[in-house]
């Protein structure tokens, strides 16, 4: 079968026209076969690493860039697509790409891939002057003491090595053209060798879900960092000194114990390339520096706001001011009533670019109609509100009903919500919905009413 199956593939590969997409797709071998790889973080290896070309410095138009390669590669049969946000390489094409990668099987230590299968400790490598990228996610490292000289490589990826506890000085220190490092999903990561100052080179930093308390002395020398990730650092206080990280235009804040704060937003108005800003917010003045400055506020890809307990805030009024906005979060809040007429345009769609709300344990609304005005939504949670009675109002939707809401939403999640009574006052088509729950909405519980409302077929439904 290889035997038919690899011409064929090969094939394929050469028929790519330009060397960066060659380049971008024999960087997905780096992953385990069938691995779900997230098409966003890829994008972003690959901007880094200089396969976008002049792109890179635009990050909106380097992604829109990255997405048409991988339209490209799976068009080519090289990737498969894996859901809405991820694509996976098979096996047989992993191979092939694998050996392509080290000159056709003569220089094996080029990719050095050794990917969920049980290491205990870093591999031996006979020629470490000759690994340009090196893969070993999904082990069980504990301590990396190589003092070995990696002084070519250019990706590491050490993601979700559960026990590592310890990446030596000496080891970092050896990687001068390193430009990727990807520590993610490592629980028992609770610091970085101070030596990690000296990579010059390096411009993304992945630290998402590790117990990182502090950052290293020296840090903020890493003048050539462009995307760095402290997603779900629940441990780390502070990121004093981040806006001497001048080449920054990525930064993932979201979940983490470093929030919006008065003190952080100066540090961020400082940061003249940002682009791109996930953030937690939990101050209500941190909220009102971040939406008044419209820089800022449009850097806000993914915004999480919690414990807005002394007053209602109004949410159309901070969400108006960021134009990038696609993941909100409200949680433990409380909510002033929403007036659709705090609009500019209180007649059409304004949030296009938000594809995913989440609301819950708020208080103080009775309606959502300004959904209405979201209409790439696809996914959509709502939990214990006791106080809504209603997702679209039709009072409040008299001047709207030549828009019809949810056309692209995929999921959608009711609980705990005593009082409401409907979505909608009338059928709706739900052309792409796959899943509804609804769990403690008593107003809700008719199985056959739900269906009146949802026409479209094979639409998974759970009631409590």
């Amino acid at each position: 079968m290889e035997n038919r199956i690899l011409p064929i593939l090969k094939f394929s590969y050469d028929s790519l026209l330009d060397e960066h997409i060659k380049s971008c797709f024999l960087y997905c071998a780096l992953f385990p076969e069938y691995d779900k790889i997230k098409k966003e973080k890829l994008i972003g290896y690959w901007i880094c690493e200089g396969f976008l070309g002049e792109d890179d410095q635009d990050i909106k138009r380097a992604m829109n860039k990255g997405y048409e390669i991988l339209g490209t590669l799976i068009r080519a049969n090289l990737l498969m697509e894996a859901g809405t946000y991820a694509v996976v390489m098979p096996d047989v094409v992993r191979e092939m790409a694998l050996w392509i990668a080290s000159d056709f099987g003569k220089q094996k230590e080029t990719f050095v891939v050794q990917a969920r299968v049980g290491l205990s400790k870093i591999p031996k490598v006979k020629d470490w002057g000759a690994v340009r990228r090196m893969s070993l996610m999904y082990n069980d490292i504990e301590e990396i003491t190589c003092a070995s000289k990696c002084s070519e490589l250019t990706t590491l990826f050490l993601q979700n090595n559960r026990s590592l506890k310890n990446l030596s000085g000496e080891f970092i220190q050896s990687m001068q053209k390193l430009v990727v490092l990807d520590l993610s999903f490592n629980d028992a990561l609770n610091e970085l060798p101070e030596q990690i100052s000296e990579l010059a080179s390096l411009q993304f930093l992945d630290l998402s879900f590790t117990s990182i308390e502090q950052l290293p002395v020296g840090f903020q020398e890493l003048k050539k960092l462009t995307h760095l990730n402290f997603t779900y650092t629940d441990r780390l206080c502070s990121i004093s000194g981040i806006s001497k990280l001048s080449s920054l235009r990525i930064l993932k804040l979201i979940y983490s114990k470093v929030h919006g704060d008065v003190s952080l937003v100066k540090e961020l108005q400082l940061l003249e390339h940002l682009q791109v800003l996930t953030i937690t917010i939990s101050t209500e003045f941190g909220l009102e520096q971040i939406s008044g400055d419209q820089r800022l506020a449009n850097c806000i890809t993914d915004l999480d706001i919690k414990d807005f307990r002394q007053k209602p805030f109004n949410i159309l009024s901070l969400l108006v001011s960021m134009k990038n906005l696609s993941e909100f979060r409200v949680e433990r809040s409380n909510i002033s009533e929403i007036n659709i007429s705090d609009l500019q345009n209180p007649t059409r769609p304004c949030f296009t670019n938000l594809f995913m709300v989440e609301i819950s344990k708020f208080n103080g609304i009775k309606d959502l109609t300004w959904f209405l005005f979201a209409p790439n939504l696809v996914i959509l949670r709502i939990h214990e509100s006791y106080d809504l009675e209603e997702i679209i109002n039709k009072e409040k939707a008299t001047n709207l009903t030549d828009i019809t809401p949810f056309v692209k939403l995929e999921f959608l999640s009711l609980q705990r919500l005593p009082k409401l009574e409907s979505i909608y006052w009338s059928p709706l088509p739900f052309p792409f919905l796959k899943i509804i729950t609804a769990a403690e909405c008593p107003k809700l519980r008719m199985l056959d009413k739900l269906q009146h409302w949802i026409k479209s077929k094979d639409i998974l439904i759970k009631l409590d």
